[in-house]
């Protein structure tokens, strides 16, 4: 990616970018690789009212950062669970196991940095995995 590239300007309204939807889940990729050679992603993830997240995971080699943007969203960092409001901020560092679940009645929000970048290579098999798995009356 030659410097040009890399800084020209990004501009995406509300709702705009890359979306992905996975069930309960949905994601909006915003910047990723290709825009910021590979150096961070960022990505909006929602959450509908008493929904689980991805599930407990960890990235060797990368930072995971949520910034609270809708809601209260639940976020387990290590072995703890915080309960996270608007404005919130959590950094779950590489190797750290991590997960976030929205336990509310209303739809939860994060912005989510990723770093490095990448992450999006991974949203084909993860938009899969959700489309195949089982539903069942009163789960997520």
């Amino acid at each position: 990616m030659s410097d040009s590239e890399r800084l020209r300007p990004i501009v995406l309204g509300p709702g705009e970018g890359r979306a992905y939807a996975l069930g309960a889940m949905s994601a909006v990729f915003k910047a990723d690789e290709a825009e910021t050679g590979a150096t961070y992603s960022i990505s909006e993830w929602f959450l509908e009212p008493h929904s689980s997240g991805p599930g407990p995971h960890s990235h060797a080699d990368h930072d995971d950062i949520f910034y609270v943007i809708e809601g209260t969203m639940s976020l387990l960092v290590g072995d703890e669970w915080i309960d996270a409001g608007v404005g919130s901020f959590i950094r779950a560092a590489a190797g750290v196991t991590h997960d976030f679940a929205n336990r509310t009645d209303k739809r939860a929000g994060v912005l989510n940095i990723y770093i490095p970048g990448g992450f999006e290579r991974d949203m084909a098999g993860i938009v899969d995995w959700f489309a195949n798995q089982p539903t069942t009356p009163g789960s997520q």
